[in-house]
């Protein structure tokens, strides 16, 4: 029996019909291309969306799809609203998120936890048209269900808020003849059932519209040092350079590629295996705008697609967490930190703790300071008494990544980076207290976010040792920093 094709397989088919195959016959080669926060972000809004055109009916998952499709074609006798309704043509097969009646005929509704509509949201849509029509469904319209990033939560959630209903029914109907007579379903489905693996370049569809799980793998012959890992270049130029025959550093050169002053500086660091460079007196400028006590600054915040808290909109940065290392002249260190509750709104409670634990007037620091600073003036707009204290902390804060960010410091370690992730273990090499691997369950921000947000679902066990987990982490974020700044005295001289 041949393999089917489904609305998703069909949109990852038009991005590129080997990721078919792979995800058919070698899924076990694919990459995570979605954090786990991202996909349970996306379930919980298709569950929560059911309910947007009130009462429904749900088709029940059944490993035979046939008999999923027999019980939508029940359900259509009588029902108003059927969630995931199943329909099945040939090979074709598609689980419509929402099936709303309209009169004599029927609205077909996907479902987005996104904020906008994209391109391939409407092939999705058009793919189930298509499926429905040819089932001889009466399609009246083709509809998408995303989230309106506008909406503020309440004492109650409110769908018709949460969600914005987008018309796309021209765009799907329009698409019909081209699906039906282009041969695209069976160049899929022939992809789908070929015996051996296709043979296919990377390009651009490694990357749009998604990140491809397969793409490590698709470009594992690629040099150490290739075109693809050049900092702050898009990947349009990256894939024309490459398809050009310039892969690697040394092409790059040899060519004589258009590229920037800092991508120059990135390859010849690696090619000329030049040492670590610095400019004293640039640092040591950087260094006077300090004053002691340090207040090493960050925050941890996690995303709700479906806000649970009163005044927040969706996808909004929550802090939930803050480490702060206090620096002083001597070298001594105090640490302070805070973890809210799993849970609860974690805003207020923290943003008292914050204003305690950092005086009026004092310098303080983070790395990124643009994220730290965005995090403490909504906090200021949403506490009105906690105000001045906030915007404080916001108006006295410095960023450690200048130096980095404007190479005062470069190093062929950072590969053209200038993230902590990259410049800390440049600065030091091979010291296992600073090493983010070393850490247990939380090893970046996403990870951190998505503990936090997943945290209720744990017994009290678990959530302790998470809750150990997030602190060790983001206690590391601020230690960190404490010792980037000592590397950048240790250069000037002044430790």
């Amino acid at each position: 029996m041949g393999c089917e094709l489904t609305k998703s397989k069909y949109c990852k088919g038009l991005q590129c019909p080997k990721m078919l195959w792979l995800d058919e016959h070698c899924p076990e080669l694919g990459e995570a291309a979605a954090s786990q926060s991202v996909l349970d972000n996306g379930t919980k809004v298709g569950e929560l969306a059911r309910g947007y055109f009130g009462g429904y009916d749900l088709v029940e998952f059944n490993a035979d799809k046939n008999k999923m499709a027999e019980r939508t074609r029940r359900l259509m006798e009588s029902a108003e609203n059927i969630a995931e309704a199943c329909f099945c043509y040939g090979s074709l097969f598609c689980a419509v998120d929402i099936l709303h009646r309209n009169g004599d005929g029927w609205d077909l509704v996907e479902v987005k936890s996104s904020t906008e509509v994209s391109e391939i949201y409407l092939e999705d849509a058009a793919f189930q048209y298509y499926v429905l029509k040819m089932c001889g469904v009466a399609v009246k319209g083709a509809f998408l269900l995303h989230i309106d990033n506008t909406y503020v939560r309440g004492e109650q959630l409110d769908l018709k808020g949460l969600f914005v209903l987008e018309d796309c029914t021209e765009t799907a109907a329009g698409k019909f003849d081209e699906i039906k007579g282009d041969g695209r379903l069976e160049e899929m489905l022939g992809y789908l059932n070929m015996p051996a693996e296709p043979q296919r370049d990377i390009a651009l569809y490694c990357d749009k519209p998604y990140p491809c799980a397969y793409k490590k793998y698709c470009g594992k012959d690629l040099p150490e040092f290739s075109v693809f890992d050049l900092a702050r270049m898009q990947a349009k130029k990256k894939y024309e350079l490459y398809h050009d025959g310039i892969v690697s550093y040394q092409d790059i050169l040899n060519s004589g590629a258009k590229i920037n002053a800092s991508q120059k500086r990135q390859v010849e660091s690696v090619v000329y295996d030049k040492p670590d460079e610095y400019n004293i007196e640039e640092i040591k400028k950087f260094l006077a705008t300090l004053s002691y006590p340090i207040f090493h600054l960050d925050f941890e915040t996690f995303q709700q697609a479906v806000p649970e808290f009163i005044g927040c909109r969706p996808y909004e940065q929550i802090p939930f967490q803050y480490s702060l290392h206090v620096e002083y002249e001597d070298g001594r260190l105090d640490h302070f930190e805070f973890l809210a509750k799993e849970g609860e709104d974690p805003r207020r409670a923290l943003a008292e703790q914050l204003v305690k634990d950092i005086p009026m007037g004092v310098c303080s620091a983070a790395y990124n300071m643009s994220f730290e600073k965005t995090v403490l003036k909504h906090l200021a707009e949403e506490f009105p008494d906690l105000s001045r204290q906030l915007m404080d902390i916001h108006d006295h804060m410095h960023d450690l990544m200048v130096p980095f960010q404007k190479q005062y410091y470069y190093s062929k370690a950072m590969q053209g980076s200038y993230s902590i992730k990259y410049v800390l273990p440049a600065l030091w090499p091979g010291d296992p207290e600073l090493d983010y691997h070393n850490l247990e369950g939380v090893h970046n921000g996403s990870e951190a976010s998505a503990s936090f947000a997943d945290m209720t679902n744990h017994t009290p066990e678990e959530i302790a040792q998470m809750r150990e987990n997030l602190l060790k982490y983001c206690g590391l974020d601020t230690y960190a920093m404490v010792k980037v700044l000592k590397k950048l005295k240790e250069i000037a001289g002044q430790s």
